[in-house]
């Protein structure tokens, strides 16, 4: 059924002239999920005050409640289309008045890491998009169809929602910008494994695919108690995003996941200046795929102690200094990282190998991240030690009868093939995918990474046509968008 509402409302915001994209009806759709969601856990918490004859103090005053201004129900149960607004007047209401008073929430709370302030956050980065008052009536009809009552209620939704932040990262050119494929994700989380009570730390979060599935991760451990559970809901992910879609996206993603009030600051991670990080500011884990190819402006540049406007490079050392001594980093970054010969990079590499031990690099496919034509690594690191030996494992996902594989739209990665990664990376076994390089061994006047297999075992991938047809199609939007820009500078 949810899959169904979830169709109905895409349907409906495609007939919408405020909504162009996937980024839109994602968006759109988060914030009217966020206040549906927002009205079952007010109610669920005042039920529960009252079996234990206690008050509870609502955060929404009545005439801002979902059941009174989207969904007044009649004695049947059903939404009282006489009393509900519509058309101007439901329009003018959220863009003149709801939205308004729900941004105030971010004034009147006590600290950031409260529920008041991500309310008030959210409602003032977005906007309402939703020109109609009907088409926005029709969508609310359908939010209120959803039910957040069960576990196994918000697992559905929480699926839903995430194939909708996936068609939306493969809707735009910048795909691995919102979304990071789930299987090498959890792929990551495995190999760091982290541990109830440890902290976890995306400074790129975009959408929190990381800190959902290291939630899931940690919350499908065996005989949690109801500290533990207390732990992961309050003190053990947290994550910084920049832009406002992504940011909203992230706290509706974690909230549809499990967790109430997502620790999610949003502000510019690189303008942190490491200068003033202490260990109190550090965390056990950082699991990430920075945005790269941006560049960063002067000014930001000198927080770092290695300056360039690669925003990844950045990024990178952002992640070293707000790792613990003894802490665990798992990050995705471009393959050039590992040879490229500017001043940065060098020194980027002889800082991550002497501060840390980089005891593996996982060298994806391209094609890994659907939408951009970029090859990655993933590097795992400890901080604390430096490196002794390097760990290779070259990812060349097959068939069942063995033949290479072609990763893409129609073909994404999936679980099985980073299994043998994941067993291997335990011993650090060889493999015809896989060998060891002793640091000893590396030049240091360059420091160079690459990734070079001993065993000969570098197939060469053929791209299918469709997948070249797609990247072709990618590109062309890309140009015209850009002429559109110069257009209108004209």
């Amino acid at each position: 059924m949810f899959e169904q509402t979830f169709r109905n409302i895409d349907d409906v915001l495609r007939k919408e002239a405020g909504c162009a994209s996937e980024l839109d009806y994602t968006e759109q759709s988060s914030w009217l999920l966020f206040l549906k969601y927002l009205d079952a856990l007010e109610h669920s918490k005042a039920m529960e005050a009252e079996l234990e004859g206690k008050k509870y103090t609502w955060l929404i005053d009545p005439p801002y409640r979902w059941e009174t201004w989207a969904a007044p129900k009649g004695k049947d149960g059903k939404i009282d289309h006489n009393a509900a607004m519509t058309g101007d007047d439901l329009r003018d209401f959220v863009n003149q008045t709801l939205f308004p008073y729900l941004h105030r929430f971010k004034e009147k709370a006590d600290n950031a890491k409260t529920l008041e302030y991500k309310i008030g956050e959210i409602f003032g980065e977005i906007k309402n998009k939703i020109q109609s008052g009907y088409n926005l009536r029709d969508i609310i009809d359908h939010i209120d169809e959803l039910r957040f009552g069960s576990q196994v209620e918000k697992h559905e939704l929480s699926h839903l929602y995430e194939a909708k932040i996936k068609n939306m990262g493969n809707a735009g050119r910048n795909g691995g910008e919102y979304y990071t494929p789930r299987p090498l994700i959890r792929a990551m989380v495995q190999v760091v494994n982290p541990k109830i009570g440890e902290t976890i730390y995306d400074g790129a979060c975009g959408s929190a695919g990381f800190l959902c599935e290291a939630f899931d991760y940690l919350r499908a451990k065996p005989h949690l108690t109801t500290r533990d559970l207390k732990t992961l809901q309050e003190a053990t992910f947290y994550g910084i995003e920049k832009k406002s879609l992504a940011y909203v996206i992230a706290i509706m993603n974690m909230i549809l996941h499990g967790i109430e009030a997502p620790n999610i600051a949003h502000t510019n991670t690189l303008a942190l200046n490491l200068a003033d990080v202490q260990d109190k500011d550090r965390f056990d884990i950082v699991l990430a795929n920075p945005p790269f190819g941006g560049k960063e402006r002067k000014e930001v540049q000198q927080n770092f102690p290695i300056k360039t406007g690669e925003t990844a490079f950045l990024f990178l050392q952002h992640f070293i200094k707000f790792l613990k001594a003894g802490g665990r980093g798992a990050v995705v970054i471009k393959n050039t990282f590992l040879s490229n010969t500017d001043n940065a990079s060098v020194s980027l590499r002889k800082h991550l190998l002497e501060s840390c031990n980089l005891h593996t690099v996982l060298d994806c496919p391209g094609g890994t991240f659907q939408g951009a034509g970029v090859k990655t690594v993933v590097l795992f690191f400890e901080k604390g030690a430096p490196t002794r030996k390097v760990w290779y494992y070259q990812l060349s996902p097959s068939t069942s009868s063995g033949q290479a594989r072609n990763l893409g739209k129609t073909n994404p990665l999936n679980d099985a093939d980073l299994a043998e990664f994941i067993a291997l990376q335990k011993t650090f076994a060889d493999s015809p995918k896989s060998w060891s390089v002793d640091a000893a061994s590396i030049d240091p006047a360059t420091f160079d990474l690459s990734v070079k297999n001993p065993n000969g075992n570098e197939a060469v991938v053929h791209r299918s046509p469709q997948d070249i047809m797609d990247e072709i199609a990618a590109l062309d939007a890309e140009s015209a968008e850009v002429l559109g820009n110069i257009r209108g500078l004209l």
